[in-house]
This record gives C-alpha cells, structure tokens and sequence, in this order.
C-alpha cells in the first residue's frame, strides 16, 4: 500500500463498539470483495470493502474477519482468516500479510490460513445461535453483480438452515456515521492531497486546455503523495458540460469565456476527500458568472449553517431549499409566482437545482449514516449545492467537506480557495 501504517487502534476501537450491538450467541462475518476481472488476464486493481476494512485495517483480498464475542474459547471471539504466502505469491505477485503483521495491523490475536475456514467455522457455529450477514444495504447501491459476500453468505445458509440470520448493516449504518479522532485526520489529510491538486491546476488552466489534462494533472498530483488517486470518477466539465450532473468523460477543449465545473477528491488510506470548484477558464469571471458563483456561495454558507447534530436530512434539505429559492429569484431565474404554484412535490428551484446539498462521507465517497433518524454528533459530510443555467452554459457547484461536532463543525477543506478574488488572483499570478 502506498499510505503510511495506520493505527491499529482504531480497528479495534471500531470492532469494540460492532461487537457492544450484537445480540448474545451471536457471530459475525465479512468477506473482503473480489478482485474484479475484465478480459482474458486482466484485473481491474482491488479495492477492499470498507466494511471488513473499517473493523480490522486488513486491505488484501480472500481475507475474513469472524466477531464472536460470547465464543467459551477467548482465542476465537476475533479471527482473521487470511490467503497464506509463500515464495511463489511473493515474487509474482508481492508480499501478503503474514500473521505477525496482521496483528500489526488490526490488533487482532488469532489469525489463521484460509485453507483452515471451513474447519473452524463449523466449530464456532455449532456454539452460536445467531448469524450476522453483511448485506448491502445503502440506499444507492448497485446490487446486480454478485459479490464475495454474497456468494459466502449462499453458501452458508445453505449449509446452516437451522440458524437465526441478522443484518450487519444497520449497526454499520449507525457507527460508520460517526468518526473517531484517527479517521477523521486520514479525511483531513486526504482533504490536504485535494488542495494540492486544485492548487496545481489553477496555474494550469487556459483557453485551449483539454479537460483531460486538467485530469492528468490531478492524477500526478495524488499518485506522488502517497495516495492511490481520485476518490471516485472525476468531472471535469467546461461550459455547457458543467450542466450534466455526471459528466464523466472529460473529453473537450475549455473554451475562453467559459467556466470550468470540476468535482473530484484524492483518496488517502481508503478515506475519501469530495470537493467542487468553478473556475474561469481564462482566469476571470464575467459579472453574470460571478454573480451566480456568488450566489452558490451564499447557499453553501448558509447551509453548513442549517446542518446540525440532531436535525434530519430531509428537515435540513427542505430548509436549504428555501435559501436557494431566494437566491434564484434574485438572478431572474424563477419569479414568486413560479414558486407560489409549484409542485410541492417538485419546487420551482429543482428546475436549476436538481439534487441534494449533502452525503455522508468516509470510507466510501456516499458514507454510511441514517437518512431519516437524527444526524449524529461526529458525523461527516459534504455541503454542495449548485446552480446549472442550460440556455447559459454554465454550471457552478462548490462543495467542501465538513466534521458536524457538538458546538458547531469543522471544514476540512478550510484551506482550499473558494471565493471570487482568491481564484483569479491565483490564477493570474
């Protein structure tokens, strides 16, 4: 792995409080994800579930980590399971985690081959009563393709019909949400990578340039600071292309006069950074286009403002409605009679406003966190509304990534430019 050692203490502070929501006589068990396969002999490069990640620090496939905390036999309340190495995995493929650093990394005491599974396994269930399987169970997620997981959790209701089965997920849901000290300085540091990148392009960008490039630029960015790239799938769209939510391709040459809408984030030890700015393509904005990147602005503001421990994600989103809805007014964009006969199903200010302000975010860019139950204390988001003008061809989003705390929040993305004078003052250095 490219990223420093992390401390195994926050794997076990994590499994401690997993283990806290557990029913007696219970077990637990999570996969590690495939490695994903494409044509003939190629991979696409693995990428560790968060889950098993984020209760043991374990990034390498075929691993499995098994929670039973009522087990009579002590060596057998944690396990990991791991591929076993040897010469031949070393120099094809490189070192795997032995058990001395398996320890090293999760805290965990008891670790055993993988060729040893089904053998001791089948002792522990015939001690348990219950089974936690881990599902997917995020509101967004795509479930079509099975999973290592899916597969195991198959396999072992077939083989255990006699067991009480139990969802993982939803205890994930509430812990995952709220950040220990340790994560929350890997998201910082990941929010630190990000900086770098933006602050990179912004003497980079010109009439002419292609988006891809501005991608490139990034890439190098990251990838020479430990980290293992974007986050997620970047945008990179110049003009009319800030207007498609997802514009994914990056394809085009930045025109002069346009604004360029970029939403990306470096990852750092699996920790996700999101952010978006709106820059102008030849370092200054027109007063039209500033007046709506102003206006965004003024809406991220507030917003940040209305998120609070406490507050549900639809009371905060309807509240950030009603600023935007000011804001769009104010730019001749919808009138109050647009907004005294709306659907209330569908307000006026969807027309130039169309998704949500804010998403959990951690390990996974769209985090874990309950979206009806009360927003908790610790817990981290993005604030990311945006105003898209088709028939003006222009896009602007600006986002930054906050920790919510008990008094108030913290931006850990306090240090990247966002107003008007800063960018062009940096641009035109």
């Amino acid at each position: 792995m490219k990223y420093h050692p992390i401390d195994k203490n926050l794997f076990i502070d994590n499994r401690r409080r997993f283990v806290s929501k557990m029913h007696a006589k219970s077990l637990a068990v999570f996969n590690s994800n495939d490695i994903i396969t494409t044509s003939a002999d190629s991979t696409r490069p693995f990428k560790q579930h968060t889950d098993i990640l984020w209760l043991s620090g374990v990034d390498q496939e075929e691993s499995i980590l098994v929670l039973f905390p009522d087990c009579h036999d002590a060596k057998h309340r944690e396990i990991l399971f791991l591929k076993e190495t040897n010469e031949h995995i070393s120099i094809w493929e490189g070192e795997k985690l032995t058990k001395e650093a398996a320890f090293a990394t999760s805290g965990i005491k008891t670790v055993y081959w993988l060729n040893q599974f089904d053998s001791i396994f089948n002792q522990l269930m015939s001690e348990a009563e219950n089974v936690y399987i881990n599902t997917n169970e995020h509101w967004r997620a795509n479930i079509e393709a099975q999973t290592r997981e899916d597969r195991w959790i198959a396999s072992c209701k077939g083989k255990y019909v006699a067991h009480t089965y139990l969802r993982s997920n939803p205890i994930l849901h509430e812990l995952r949400a709220v950040k220990n000290d340790i994560e929350i300085e890997l998201m910082k540091h990941a929010c630190s990578l990000t900086n770098k990148g933006f602050r990179r392009i912004l003497e980079f960008i010109k009439p002419g340039v292609m988006e891809y490039e501005i991608e490139a630029e990034l890439w190098h960015e990251f990838i020479r600071n430990r980290s293992q790239g974007f986050a997620y799938t970047p945008i990179i769209g110049s003009g009319r292309n800030a207007c498609v939510l997802h514009y994914i391709e990056n394809n085009q040459a930045c025109q002069d006069g346009d604004v360029i809408l970029m939403d990306f984030g470096a990852e750092y030890a699996n920790y996700a950074s999101d952010m978006t700015r709106c820059v102008p393509v030849n370092g200054r904005f027109s007063p039209r286009q500033k007046d709506v990147y102003n206006a965004v602005l003024r809406v991220k503001n507030g917003a940040i403002n209305l998120l609070r421990p406490g507050k549900t994600l639809k009371e905060y989103h309807v509240e950030v409605g009603h600023l935007m809805e000011k804001e769009l007014v104010d730019l001749k964009l919808i009138t109050m009679d647009d907004i005294k006969n709306q659907n209330p199903d569908w307000p006026a200010y969807k027309k130039y406003f169309m998704h949500g302000t804010s998403h959990y975010i951690g390990l996974d860019t769209h985090d874990y966190g309950t979206w009806n139950g009360p927003i908790p204390v610790g817990s981290a988001f993005t604030v990311e509304p945006g105003i898209y003008i088709l028939e003006e061809n222009l896009g602007i989003r600006l986002e930054d990534n906050y920790i919510l705390t008990k008094d108030g929040h913290v931006n850990m993305m306090g240090d990247i430019p966002i107003e008007v004078e800063e960018i062009e003052s940096l641009m035109n250095a």
